[in-house]
């Protein structure tokens, strides 16, 4: 059998079953992202070990994400962005503070768990996943509608949230002297933002007129990726997740009279490497774990889902001002786990804070969860609001 030593038969492992179970999940009415998250299960460790080693997937995958950031961003202007920010640090900040209040006194009062413990879940537990999410309203073509913009603000104050979040983890654990060493300076992290907005407003657009100028499209494709990771790169440097320099950096571009070409260059690109982070989700869900406890995985996957459904469906109606239907696409679109709790939970278990076995449970229950929420939304269609099938997502403008 194909190990991931070889790139070329890893490659091949990872299209074949792609191509055979993403159309088997969409004939299904699923959706994508189940035959992603299937695939996945399938070429991984846990099932036919095709695929062995999760993290390297994960790691390439998460340039996907980052991809889907910057084409976000490229469609709010700072302008668009200004008028979003009752939803964002509104309607964002309490989804979050309610929902890491109600799971962490989950935790601690039924669980079990310690306060450092119940906080790290309710925190971890409270952000969706953004890739699952946008690709979702994008396979339903709600981004531009009143739900879909909503779902968009409260994602990105989300990964915002995340990056204290993941400084206060080792502080949590007791380990002081790590989480200094991983702090960076307050002013290496305003002069990676410095530069990065200097570059997209004097920089960028002098050079794709010389890369459009030389009529190479691999030139343009070339200078598309340098623009998304190198950004991405340098703000990781500084402290600052990739998913939200690629987005700032959309942001800068949003107004550059090369944001189609850009788009353009991205966006086959964005939508392979999302099937990848799927993919690797799926690789790293633990099945043996939910033969040896099945009621306490989906025990766990169940409340989280039917925890946050709820909460969200209620902000969308009282402080989104959303309608029913609206407001309960919200909350199905959201309600699952997202890929900043892995990474959450993983230092959580290093440092201690979390225990093995219920850093794995955790881990298999948010993989679960994406995998519930199409099931979910199947079973509410009557519910929800209907998919616009005879025309493109429009822009999300306010």
């Amino acid at each position: 059998m194909p190990h991931d030593g070889s790139l070329l038969q890893a490659t091949v492992v990872f299209l074949l079953a792609v191509v055979l179970l993403v159309p088997l999940a969409q004939r299904l009415k699923m959706g994508a992202v189940p035959g992603y998250l299937l695939a996945g299960i399938l070429i991984g460790p846990s099932v036919l070990g095709l695929l062995d080693n999760p993290g390297n997937v994960a790691r390439i995958s998460e340039i996907g994400v980052v991809m889907l950031l910057f084409v976000i961003g490229l469609e709010l202007s700072p302008q668009r962005l200004w008028t979003m920010r009752r939803a964002l640090f509104g309607v964002g900040a309490l989804q979050v503070g309610l929902t890491a209040l109600v799971l962490g006194l989950l935790a601690y009062a039924v669980f079990g768990q310690s306060k450092p413990a119940s906080i790290v879940l309710g925190l971890g537990l409270a952000l969706s996943s953004t890739a699952f999410g946008l690709q979702v309203l994008a396979e339903r073509k709600d981004l531009g509608k009143p739900h879909g913009r909503l779902a968009v603000a409260i994602l990105l104050f989300q990964d915002i949230a995340a990056i204290p979040l993941i400084a206060v983890v080792p502080l949590l654990g007791g380990d002081v002297s790590t989480a200094d060493e991983r702090a960076w300076p307050l002013l290496a992290v305003s002069l990676g933002i410095g530069l990065v907005i200097v570059s997209g407003r004097y920089l960028m657009t002098p050079v794709f007129k010389w890369t459009v100028g030389s009529g190479l499209p691999e030139l343009s494709t070339a200078t598309a990726l340098l623009v998304v990771l190198g950004t991405a790169w340098v703000l990781e440097h500084v402290g600052i997740s990739m998913a939200l320099g690629a987005f700032l950096a959309g942001v800068l571009m949003a107004e550059s009279p090369f944001r189609h070409e850009l788009e353009t260059q991205i966006e086959p690109l964005k939508g392979l490497l999302l099937g990848l982070f799927f993919v690797g989700v799926g690789m790293s869900a633990d099945l043996r774990l939910l033969i040896g406890m099945p009621l306490a995985v989906l025990g766990l996957t169940l409340l989280l889902v039917g925890i946050k459904l709820p909460l969200l469906w209620g902000l969308g109606r009282l402080a989104g001002g959303l309608t029913h239907p609206q407001a309960l696409c919200l909350g199905v679109v959201l309600a699952s786990g997202g890929e900043f709790a892995f990474v959450v939970f993983k230092m959580a278990l290093e440092h201690h804070v979390l225990t093995r076995q219920v850093h794995d449970l955790l881990v298999l229950a948010i993989t679960l969860s994406m995998a519930v929420v199409p099931l979910v939304m199947m079973a509410l269609g009557r519910q929800l609001p209907e998919r616009d099938t005879s025309h493109p997502a429009p822009r999300t403008d306010h």
